[in-house]
């Protein structure tokens, strides 16, 4: 079971292109990293796609896996942010 601290928020945003999800899934993949939930829609031509990811098996460290996260959205043209859920949930809380 993972722990709250291994769960982070990854989201893709921008204009849809063939192999969005199949470059961000097979980088977590070689990351070590377990998608627990994922989410995505496309419209007028944007895709939109949020994950929910555990990184307690994770071969890199989470500001590794944030920042080539970061460099992979902006070869494949598309912006990624990945941050811990905690985190999230505290900037998001009404």
């Amino acid at each position: 079971m993972e722990k709250a601290a291994d769960k982070v928020i990854i989201t893709v945003v921008g204009k849809d292109t063939v192999g969005i999800i199949a470059k961000v899934c097979t980088f977590l993949s070689e990351s070590g990293v377990n998608i627990l939930d994922i989410s995505q829609t496309i419209v007028s031509g944007y895709f939109n796609m949020m994950m929910i990811a555990d990184l307690g098996a994770a071969t890199k460290s989470f500001s590794d896996i944030s920042e080539q996260l970061d460099q992979l959205g902006e070869q494949i043209g598309v912006s990624i942010k990945c941050q811990r859920e905690e985190i999230f949930e505290m900037m998001h809380r009404i």
